[in-house]
């Protein structure tokens, strides 16, 4: 299962006993901020696009949606999501659980800019019912992120 791959990833950092896992499903931004006990805004979800026919992860505030020219001037594509079959297989997570950790090689990682609104975020561990609040600094450390980009609307004054 996907949540022991995150949990042994943790493992190895000490942080194991961090991965929260919950009797209810965390599958969706909502679900997870009841499971959690937070504001939907502080789920750091995980989007999966196609880039040049690589797979990549966004991890952005819950409450944020792509903007599409933005994600276009970063990437200079469309944004096209994986279907759930293909995140599974690509990135090694099931749809309602893909995170940034313990993921398949060649998979690049972005931290978008919404997030840093926030001291702590929470991202799935691999599964629809598990989470653990990191930093902003440990989400930056633990996702081997690439970098942060800003790619998201809908958190920004007059948006």
């Amino acid at each position: 299962m996907a949540i022991d791959k995150v949990k042994e990833y943790f493992r190895q950092f000490d942080m194991e006993d961090r991965v929260m896992e919950f009797e209810v499903s965390s599958a969706t931004v909502d679900l997870a901020a009841a499971a959690v006990g937070c504001e939907p805004a502080r789920i750091a979800k995980t989007l999966s696009f196609m880039v040049d026919d690589a797979p990549i992860l966004i991890v952005a505030a819950g409450d944020v949606k792509i903007d599409n020219p933005r994600y276009k001037a970063q990437f200079h594509t469309k944004a096209k999501m994986l279907t759930p079959e293909q995140a599974e297989t690509l990135i090694g997570h099931a749809v309602g659980g893909v995170c940034p950790f313990a993921i398949n090689d060649g998979v690049t990682v972005y931290l978008d800019e919404s997030m840093k609104r926030f001291p702590s975020m929470y991202p799935a561990c691999g599964s629809s019912n598990s989470a653990i609040e990191l930093t902003i600094e440990e989400l930056e450390k633990y996702s081997n992120a690439d970098c942060w980009i800003d790619v998201c609307k809908g958190w920004r004054e007059g948006e």
